[in-house]
């Protein structure tokens, strides 16, 4: 009898040693694994070819679709919850009552109902809304935070990146770029 409940001893802890060891490799080689996600820009051109859904009414479609037909592109990423971006949206209205850019908002990491009721309290500037909950596409821009905005021409080249809220001398540059 306590043979046997030595052996039984020993393959417990033989399973529990087994056990630790392939553990040890496990979270060894998830740490060592890479987890900087790179943004898809290549030559200062934004990568376009992905799925998007719209904020309103939630329907996917390609990215590259909505760059079709105009000159310039505004894409502003932002967030309800967002302080900055509350600063900002008088300049991105302004931009769009006196140019003829287009101007596309991605939604970061935020709810439907309070990227609707931030429209609704601080003014509509975009022509196209996209939601990006888990913020790749936002990555995939380059983008470090919110808000950021992305002046693009027409070949899906960056023209000017803007870190942070858009101000006067921002919406002058945008103007100035646009009507060259």
């Amino acid at each position: 009898m306590q043979f046997l409940e030595k052996i039984k001893k020993s393959i417990f802890s033989l399973t529990i040693l087994i056990f630790l060891i392939i553990s040890f490799f496990v979270f060894k080689f998830a740490l060592q694994k890479e987890k900087i996600y790179s943004p898809k820009i290549s030559d200062n051109q934004i990568f376009t070819d992905f799925k998007v859904q719209s904020l309103i009414d939630e329907n996917q479609i390609y990215f590259n679709k909505v760059l079709v037909g105009q000159n310039f592109y505004l894409i502003n990423i932002w967030s309800s919850w967002c302080v900055p971006c509350k600063d900002e949206i008088k300049y991105l209205l302004e931009l769009k009552n006196v140019t003829p850019i287009m101007m596309i908002g991605i939604n970061y990491k935020d709810k439907k109902k309070n990227a609707l009721d931030f429209l609704k309290s601080y003014g509509d500037p975009f022509d196209q809304i996209f939601i990006d909950k888990q913020g790749t596409i936002s990555i995939n821009f380059g983008a470090y935070g919110v808000p950021e905005t992305f002046l693009i021409n027409n070949d899906n080249k960056v023209l000017k990146k803007y870190i942070g809220p858009l101000n006067e001398k921002d919406v002058n540059e945008i103007k100035k770029i646009i009507n060259n």
